[in-house]
């Protein structure tokens, strides 16, 4: 490309983000009109240019940036597709276009600097049960606990924490939690020292573990410490995180210990 073509393309690009600025701002002062009318017609106009957004062809030019673009674009990327899909009809289209598998390979690249914008669109789409699917089937849950055990930032953990509680929501999701090596060591870990909203996401995932499987139930219980950090949990973690450790320990405590090997040693230690 000529350095001619090159200022042209800019200027171009300049110009349309210029048009396209004004014509959002614009229509954001009609919306404040005291006019009906004016408010309508502003307020038809933020939904087209919203509907433009979210076309089926731009979904897949952001595809094609989150899997070639620069750190800074991809993470531009990763935070309009998650803008895009807060919107509910448009969460499907992104799994039908194979954002979600984009992601969860995005998210494999170590230390990958636009983690969390690609994990806060994961967290976004995962509200679609069919994107869960999706997400389980193109290897989520392991990429997510990897990211809970080697994330040095605990946003990053609480915001992986929360997807895997979304998947857990849905049988397919839980399944593939159940047969995951060490999940009860690992969210046990997330209890003794991540940040509380990782503690809040880990205790949701053990209730929905127990509730499932017996074995889950039966690893917790023969951890010396799982008592000890839940019942620390259950006085002096968030709001949240106390209704839930509450919950574990009356699952413990309803649970048949006899059932379980070394738990009565364990819970006469407690």
């Amino acid at each position: 490309m000529s350095v001619a073509s090159f200022q042209s393309s800019s200027s171009m690009r300049s110009m349309s983000v210029a048009t396209a600025h004004k014509t959002i701002t614009e229509c954001i002062a009609g919306a404040r009109s005291d006019a009906h009318e004016v408010q309508e017609k502003a307020l038809q106009n933020l939904v087209t240019v919203t509907q433009l957004l979210a076309s089926m062809e731009n979904i897949y030019h952001l595809n094609t940036l989150i899997s070639l673009g620069s750190p800074e674009t991809v993470k531009l990327s990763a935070s309009l597709i998650c803008s895009l899909a807060m919107l509910d009809k448009n969460k499907a289209k992104f799994g039908v276009a194979g954002t979600i598998q984009l992601l969860v390979r995005a998210l494999k690249v170590p230390n990958i600097p636009a983690a969390h914008h690609l994990l806060c669109s994961l967290a976004e789409l995962g509200q679609f049960h069919g994107n869960c699917t999706v997400a389980v089937r193109s290897g989520a849950i392991q990429v997510l606990i990897g990211v809970v055990e080697s994330a040095s930032g605990e946003d990053l953990a609480g915001t992986a924490l929360v997807v895997l509680g979304l998947l857990a929501r849905f049988e397919e999701g839980l399944r593939a939690l159940i047969k995951t090596d060490r999940i009860v060591i690992s969210m046990v870990n997330v209890l003794k020292g991540r940040c509380m909203l990782s503690k809040e996401g880990a205790t949701e995932i053990l209730l929905r573990l127990f509730d499932e499987s017996e074995d889950c139930l039966s690893d917790a219980l023969k951890l010396p410490e799982f008592f000890g950090v839940v019942a620390d949990l259950s006085v002096r973690g968030s709001p949240k995180a106390r209704e839930r450790a509450s919950l574990l320990m009356n699952k413990i405590m309803n649970s048949d210990f006899d059932t379980y090997s070394n738990a009565d040693s364990v819970y006469s230690q407690w």
